[in-house]
């Protein structure tokens, strides 16, 4: 299993180069762990970006994945991941939420970087 961020879901989906990397490093579907922070993220962007309609698509999508909610024990997780690492709350969560699966995480969010158990694709310039 693998816990796919919100940051790779966005390059995925837009198809760009660093996508493409993003697309060779998913899993099967069945293996992808999406906490449900991520899905607010990517409502949020998706419906700012290309629109409410395909928000619910891949919404829907997210849903045929393993969906992770935030229980007590991740939050205290959470809560001691920002402390000691210095990440934002949902970024927390969300690293949090692959710790208490026992999986990695794929991002392209640098902040990430050199954090344990995490693929790192960094985003490019141009």
């Amino acid at each position: 299993m693998r816990l796919v961020d919100t940051s790779a879901w966005i390059e995925w989906l837009l198809g760009s180069a660093v996508g493409a990397k993003v697309s060779a490093a998913l899993p099967e579907r069945g293996q992808w762990l999406v906490p449900t922070i991520v899905q607010l993220e990517l409502a949020k962007w998706l419906t700012r970006e290309v629109g409410e309609d395909k928000a619910d698509q891949v919404i829907a999508f997210t849903t045929t994945c393993v969906v992770a909610g935030l229980d007590s024990a991740i939050a205290l997780s959470a809560a001691d991941l920002c402390a000691r690492r210095k990440l934002a709350t949902a970024d927390a969560v969300v690293y949090a939420t692959a710790l208490a699966y026992g999986t990695d995480l794929l991002t392209c969010d640098r902040h990430f970087d050199g954090l344990s158990k995490v693929c790192f694709i960094p985003k490019t310039n141009g």
